[in-house]
């Protein structure tokens, strides 16, 4: 109720200027009696994926906290687990301004941050700061815009080692369309290489500390049928841990002619929904249970979700339907599937 008296007054800023606002203050109220406006206490609905037992199946995705400053602050919305970056391995300031974008009428964003993060030793420190938290922490990984694609598996590498010990689970972004030539990633010998890579290291890292963290990939919503099954063999065959599906969609179809619609970047939210979930679908079909599935794009009902499960989800993460419905939808989520 509150959010939604708030809404207007939020909406009236710049996209990223009120995402900055929302972020700093989450950050700042989580020490103080403010936090009531978000808090939520709500029941359990454990489950337990990729090893992990985690209080409940809602989470909070990618690309929101990447910074990991507000951890605390999400975990006492009721999510099950938070996803923090993406971050990569040195600072970097992202694209150009103005890149985030509301398709009001849709109930889409599109945004072209290009991985805007203060680099992977700050979030590290952040997430050290997260004493309170206690759910499951995801942490995604990405390259710098500046390191030529073949040599991108070293970033990749780099970022891992340095999570490694603070992290519940480690997610490869390999499918933001923000940073050139990153899809690629996801075809062929490429991938074949990087993940196998990850895991050599997966295993390096879990000897060394005695703790196991499973991988997850995330991927495109724009791939092919006969993508979806080659990416399903790699997966299987590197012995990935998880896969979370999906990332932005270039597709713009169904916001054709709304105010902004043709800026470049990834579109999220509802109108990325039904192509998020058919790729579930499919992605379940070839994989046969072989690795559970994170559902993402397009979550801002109880039914959006439990169709993501329907089609092959475990778990399920939201990002845009918190921004237009706020934390009470995450209760309605965890209550309710």
């Amino acid at each position: 109720m509150l959010y939604r008296l708030a809404r207007p007054a939020i909406f009236q800023l710049d996209p990223e200027k009120a995402h900055d606002v929302t972020i700093s203050s989450l950050s700042r109220f989580h020490s103080t009696p403010l936090r009531f406006i978000y808090s939520q206490h709500l029941p359990p609905r454990p489950v337990t994926v990729m090893g992990l037992n985690f209080k409940n199946p809602v989470g909070l995705a990618a690309g929101l906290d990447k910074n990991g400053e507000c951890i605390e602050a999400f975990g006492a919305m009721g999510f099950g687990f938070v996803e923090v970056g993406t971050v990569t391995p040195r600072p970097q300031p992202g694209n150009d301004k103005p890149r985030l974008f509301r398709i009001k009428d849709a109930e889409g964003i599109i945004n072209r941050m290009g991985f805007n993060n203060l680099g992977v030793d700050a979030l590290i420190e952040n997430v050290k700061k997260a004493k309170g938290f206690d759910g499951i922490l995801g942490i995604n990984i990405g390259k710098n815009k500046d390191t030529p694609i073949e040599k991108g598996t070293d970033d990749y590498v780099i970022c891992m080692q340095k999570v490694y010990a603070y992290a519940d689970y480690i997610a490869v972004n390999i499918s933001s369309p923000n940073t050139p030539g990153l899809r690629s990633l996801q075809y062929g010998e490429a991938l074949d290489e990087l993940l196998s890579t990850l895991k050599a290291e997966q295993a390096r890292l879990s000897e060394e500390q005695g703790k196991y963290v499973p991988l997850a990939v995330k991927i495109a919503p724009d791939l092919t049928e006969e993508e979806i099954e080659q990416v399903a063999q790699t997966l299987v065959r590197n012995q990935i841990d998880g896969v979370i599906a999906t990332n932005t969609t270039l597709d713009r179809a169904l916001v054709d002619g709304m105010p902004h619609y043709q800026e470049a970047g990834g579109l999220s939210g509802r109108p990325v929904q039904l192509k998020s979930t058919e790729v579930i679908r499919r992605l379940h079909q070839a994989l046969e249970g072989a690795l559970p599935i994170i559902g993402v794009g397009g979550v801002d009902s109880v039914m959006a979700a439990r169709e993501k499960m329907a089609a092959g989800a475990a778990l399920v993460q939201v990002y845009t339907g918190l921004i237009y419905q706020g934390p009470g939808l995450v209760k309605q989520l965890v209550r309710n599937i």
